[in-house]
């Protein structure tokens, strides 16, 4: 606890590689517990090849040029065979945008459920800690769990492409309805424009639904600055508390049954045939002082 603390002290100097040190630290399962600091903090989320790093890159110019530190956290999916991430996203955002106000983390999505590793929230406490004053957490992809974002960012934005197609798996999944502020990338191309409408005509089936759809470019940069300019003036939805506090548990809760010391057992265990799925979770529900009912 002592070394957390002295690397913590060291980040908040400004020290790059106590920070990463003690983010690894974060990442491998010790906690330094940093207290209830608040932090500004941005999901981003959308399908995979709409341009969420390179978008992110253009946001981190206009942020630096504001006088912002900006701090990445890219999720990288894991594989779930080998276990492996390419941990590649810094590679599609902007290099010329690594001086000292901007921090780029890629962290491996791991076997956690959703994707989203639980850490995630100790890390962006840390990071405001150490003067980081926007944090933006990229999500591997839409799907059916990356609800999970909402655990811990208080803003999200979903980025879209000119496919119509990527929006369907959006509402399906219920990420439109959640994120804050919707972003068209690639606004230059076909259809671009097109998407924007069927966004607007799905939002339109809500009443007071009045969030608005940028149509923005990250190749030219245009509609960025609009985009930042909502996404500042974006409060965070107390409706949205109750989600977010029970996505959280949700996060934690899987971890802690994913990291227990009997999971690989059990899972053999399972594979042989020699227990039932219930016997291994009422086995680890016990151990975890639950309680058998519990698991009935």
């Amino acid at each position: 606890m002592n070394d957390l603390i002295e690397l913590l002290n060291s980040a908040k100097s400004g020290d790059r590689r106590s920070l990463s040190k003690l983010l690894t630290s974060i990442e491998s399962g010790q906690t330094i517990s940093p207290g209830s600091t608040d932090s500004w903090t941005l999901g981003v989320t959308g399908p995979p090849g709409v341009g969420k790093s390179t978008l992110i890159g253009k946001m981190i110019s206009h942020w630096i040029s504001d006088g912002q530190r900006v701090a990445i956290l890219a999720l990288d999916p894991t594989s779930p065979i080998s276990g492996g991430s390419f941990l590649a996203d810094r590679i599609r955002m902007e290099q010329g945008e690594t001086g000292n106000d901007v921090f780029v983390r890629s962290i491996a999505s791991g076997n956690q459920s959703g994707g989203i590793p639980y850490f995630l929230g100790e890390m962006c406490k840390v990071l405001s800690m150490c003067g980081w004053s926007r944090i933006v957490i990229e999500t591997v992809g839409t799907g059916q769990s990356e609800i999970r974002i909402v655990a811990f960012a208080e803003r999200v934005l979903l980025v879209d492409g000119p496919d119509r197609g990527d929006i369907i798996q959006a509402e399906k999944a219920g990420i439109l309805e959640l994120a804050d502020v919707i972003a068209v990338n690639k606004a230059d191309l076909p259809g671009a424009e097109s998407a924007a409408q069927s966004i607007r005509f799905s939002l339109g089936l809500v009443d007071g639904d009045d969030r608005k759809i940028h149509l923005v470019s990250a190749l030219d940069g245009s509609g960025v600055a609009q985009l930042i300019s909502d996404i500042e003036s974006c409060e965070p939805d107390d409706i949205r508390k109750e989600l977010r506090m029970r996505e959280r548990i949700l996060s934690i809760w899987g971890s802690l049954l994913l990291t227990h010391p009997e999971i690989d057992s059990n899972i053999a265990k399972l594979c042989d045939g020699s227990i039932t799925v219930n016997e291994a979770i009422q086995s680890m529900g016990l151990t975890l002082g639950l309680g058998a009912n519990n698991w009935k």
